[in-house]
């Protein structure tokens, strides 16, 4: 490199003075200049050399020609270097349209600007803007070159490592394992190239803990390093920094610290001293004398690595999140508590804002899978809270992270319904109808078991479906992004304040929270993977005027032990429920009392197995929780704040009761197949005779029509899913009849539940989708062939519901559903809730169709009389208790969402 710059610069001063116009000859040796000036670091004369050969072409060609984008690309891989990103995005995205507009979208060179472009928003911790363009480019690599190409392998390892920064470890073990094929094929097992590919999986099955997998590979790239490169080079660094980390995770820190050590000193010695290697060196040696309990020296170079990141990466960058949890440990094995806070509040707010950004374009299961990817530093605030619950910062920062992260699948699921539905485009009706229509096929494929298909081609289907509709969501959210922005949450530093201001000033929101506890120090010499952990709950406790409170309620053994004996002894009608009612009481409750003061409404976001019990039946020994508490269940505190509708509240009502089962069906056929779903109903317990007609549910549609006369109800063969599917959104939607949830016990003569899913050789299983696990049976059940007849809670999640005040979901079970911790419980409520309903009454086990007729009479009449959808429900409660004592008659239903009273509905004339 030394000898080829006298060599450019003359022929840099012969080209000057020659005569004619040389100017693409002169631009062309400018960048091979700049090109040795870079190299060698010096980025401010390559710069100058950029600048010029770029003149010297838009004169030479016009702005407009393809050529003047590789002085562009040039110019910005310059800037991109010295981190200088506000400057080389421009130049990228125009290099980029250059090249779109004169070779076309697929040309390779397109691929080539667009990786560019991705390589750019990688650095930054963009990931949202990432994976389109790093799709993009694949797609044109395996297009143009072939799948065999080593430029195809580049690309797949390239969307493999923005899959495993997300989480989406299996999707990137496959990327990366077919990328190292290719170019083991291509360019020899001992090829530099190889070793990348092996170093970034084995950093994949350091991730998952698969330590036997991740050391010989990690091992084998660096002894192709070694062999193919100087033992000096900064991708040797890499190596010996990996397999260090993985001998700490291990334990192994004898091993560790001479590779970390060695890591370092190539890095000082090689590469600027502020270079982002360095910065990751440094890090990584003060993690390990923190694991060891040398302080003293870790905490140096912790302030050095830090300040290096933030000077190269930027200070909101995902990685420095990452150094703060650390520094915030060291802080707390040192006893120095309000040095610590400051740090995890930090990392917080740039977790939240990295939330933000990436999941604008999720679908719902890649954004749950996202939100378990940053689970771990959540809990870690739920731990120091823990530790330090009098510490008003300190139970603020915990909070705060419940009110943000509970629940927040289901609100950014319900965001993209919101959006698409008030500014719904042909396009999106399209897509919309489509995903629908995926929907229902695979709720019938995965209702009707696998028929004449082999197992393995049953479940092929089932997972082709449902990338479709994993594809189709994507598209949706990416759709609606742009106006979602617009309506952000508050940020993390304002959410307590925010919701404190929305709550009821005679209540008080109490958060429940389950989290997989561990030290926040561990013992010197204890690896992470090896610390104790321990599920446990806690209660944050949030009042109007913004203050908070805090307590440990213990580990969750012992607290989901109680709840699941309880409420089991309520859906059996057991005698024995009141002891069991008093002992989850003294577990989950009686700890708050102190925390509430004299409030008595309250605002319950339960977690865990707290989400499958009411809270109503507990009993302190004396009363019942009813007689004393207003309780309104949300699934975070969060859904207090304002949020805009779609429309005006509707007021309309439409009540579905008392299907006819054995009603003939004549709509047309679905896809599906008929002949398998034949097959389920004969096979299966859900056969004539099995699911009772419900005269309780008709006389309660009736009743509900005497009290509103411009209610419209189907009744017997009219009540068909597809008749519900295709009325207009109600203000109130009442659906009485049989429901169902895969795996709960059969329910009892008189019950509103399928009196079971089980066929001969058991139940089906649980369905990798959970929503497709919770369901309502409608009209023609025994006679159709067709899927037409179980309406499922994945089906429900697409309905607009947009403006519907209250639907109450008068059957069995309806509440139940797949308990995810911090997440919810999956199953009809949320579906609804989803679908944009205020309120959703539910129930949590078999209800009785003979009091529940009564109890829905009453809860109607109340609401009518003014009273608020919670209050309301309680005081029927309470009034069918002096008939009914026992809690199976009174207490199964629970109101999630708004507790306000109906706007706008009144008894009007028939």
């Amino acid at each position: 490199m030394t000898q080829a710059e006298p060599l450019l610069q003359r022929a840099l001063a012969i080209q000057e003075t020659a005569p004619g116009d040389n100017r693409l000859a002169r631009a062309s040796t400018l960048s091979a200049l700049a090109g040795v000036h870079w190299a060698r670091g010096l980025y401010g004369q390559a710069e100058s050399l950029s600048v010029r050969a770029l003149a010297l072409r838009e004169e030479a060609l016009g702005k407009d020609h393809p050529d003047v984008a590789a002085s562009l690309n040039n110019l910005a891989a310059i800037y991109f270097t010295q981190k200088l990103y506000d400057e080389a995005e421009p130049l990228m995205q125009r290099a980029l349209t250059l090249y779109e507009a004169n070779l076309g979208k697929t040309h390779i060179k397109v691929a080539d600007s667009l990786n560019n472009l991705a390589g750019l928003y990688f650095e930054q911790g963009l990931y949202g803007r990432v994976e389109p363009l790093m799709q993009r480019v694949l797609d044109i690599r395996e297009t143009v070159l072939g799948k065999t190409h080593p430029d195809v392998a580049v690309s797949l390892n390239n969307l493999a490592m923005l899959y495993s920064r997300q989480g989406l470890y299996i999707q990137a073990e496959s990327l990366f394992l077919r990328a190292i094929d290719i170019e083991e094929a291509v360019l020899g097992k001992t090829h530099p190239e190889v070793a990348t590919l092996l170093n970034n999986l084995a950093n994949l099955y350091a991730k998952r803990m698969m330590y036997d997998r991740a050391v010989p590979l990690s091992q084998r790239a660096l002894d192709i390093r070694e062999v193919a490169l100087d033992k000096a080079h900064p991708n040797v660094a890499d190596s010996l920094n990996d397999l260090a980390s993985l001998y700490r995770e291990q334990g192994l820190y004898e091993q560790a610290e001479p590779l970390f050590q060695r890591a370092l000193n190539i890095g000082e010695n090689g590469l600027d001293k502020t270079h982002t290697r360095v910065a990751t060196s440094v890090g990584n040696l003060a993690s390990l004398y923190l694991d060891l309990g040398r302080y003293e020296q870790a905490e140096p170079l912790f302030q050095r690595a830090l300040s290096l990141m933030e000077s190269t990466l930027g200070k909101e960058h995902p990685d420095i999140a990452l150094l703060l949890g650390d520094f915030a440990q060291l802080r707390m094995a040192q006893n120095r508590l309000e040095e610590a806070v400051p740090l995890y509040t930090r990392a917080f707010a740039i977790s939240e804002q990295r939330l933000r950004q990436e999941a604008l374009d999720f679908s719902e299961s890649r954004l749950s899978g996202f939100l378990r990817h940053l689970r771990s530093a959540e809990e870690t605030l739920y731990a120091l809270l823990r530790t330090h619950p009098e510490n008003a910062q300190v139970r603020r920062l915990a909070l705060s992270a419940a009110l943000l992260l509970k629940g927040r699948s289901v609100e950014e699921t319900a965001s993209i319904s919101h959006t698409l539905y008030r500014h719904l485009g042909a396009d999106d009706r399209d897509t919309l109808e489509k995903l629908r229509d995926l929907r229902a096929r695979l709720a019938s494929l995965s209702l009707v078991g696998p028929g004449v298909l082999a197992p393995e081609d049953y479940q092929q289907q089932l997972k082709t479906l449902t990338a479709e509709g994993d594809t189709l969501e994507a598209d949706l959210a990416k759709r609606s992004a742009p106006l979602r922005i617009r309506t952000a949450l508050p940020r993390p530093a304002e959410i307590v304040e925010r919701v404190a201001a929305s709550l009821p000033t005679d209540g008080a929101l109490v958060e429940f929270i389950a989290y997989q506890d561990s030290p926040l120090v561990p013992r010197p010499g204890t690896p992470k993977a090896q610390a104790p952990r321990q599920l446990r709950y806690l209660a944050l406790v949030l009042l109007p005027d913004a203050s908070t409170r805090a307590v440990d309620l213990g580990p969750a053994d012992s607290i989901d032990a109680a709840a699941s004996r309880m409420r089991d002894a309520l859906a059996r009608r057991d005698a024995s429920f009141l002891l069991l009612a008093q002992a989850l009481y003294r577990r989950a409750f009686q700890p708050l009392l102190p925390l509430l003061g004299t409030t008595r409404r309250l605002l319950l976001s339960p977690d865990g197995q707290l989400g499958l019990v009411p809270f109503a039946a507990l009993h302190d020994g004396r009363n019942f929780l009813i007689d004393t508490f207003d309780v309104t269940y949300l699934t975070s505190g969060r859904e207090l704040l304002p949020s805009p509708q779609s429309r005006a509240p509707l007021s309309s009502v439409l009540v579905l009761a008392d299907p006819d089962f054995s009603a003939p069906f004549v709509s047309a056929p679905s896809s599906s197949d008929s002949n398998a779903l034949e097959r389920f109903f004969a096979r299966s317990d859900l056969a004539r005779g099995t699911w009772e007609r419900l005269p309780g549910t008709r006389e309660e549609a009736q009743g509900i029509k005497r009290l509103l006369p411009q209610a419209d109800l189907l009744l017997g063969a009219e009540a068909t899913k597809e008749r519900l599917m295709a009325l207009p959104t109600p203000g109130i939607l009442h659906l009485a009849t049989h429901g169902f949830f895969l795996g709960d016990p059969p329910g009892t003569s008189g019950s509103r539940g399928v009196g079971s899913l089980a066929l001969p050789d058991g139940p089906p299983p649980p369905q990798p989708e959970p929503l497709l696990n919770s369901g309502l049976v409608l009209a023609g059940a025994f006679t159709s062939r067709s899927n037409a007849t179980l309406l499922t809670a994945l089906e429900l999640a697409g309905f607009d519901l947009w403006g519907t005040q209250l639907v109450v979901l008068s059957a069995c079970d309806t509440g139940l559903g797949e308990v995810h911790l911090g997440q919810g419980i999956y199953g009809l409520r949320r579906a609804l809730v989803v679908a944009g309903a205020e309120t959703v009454v539910s129930s949590l086990w078999a209800v009785n169709d003979g009091s529940t007729q009564q109890l829905m009479g009453a809860y109607y009449r109340n609401l009518l009389a003014g009273q608020g959808r919670a209050s309301a429900l309680r005081e029927a409660m309470r009034a069918l208790r002096r008939t009914h004592p026992h809690p199976y008659h009174w207490a199964p239903f629970i109101v999630l969402g708004s507790g306000a009273p109906l706007r706008g509905i009144t008894p009007g004339t028939p």
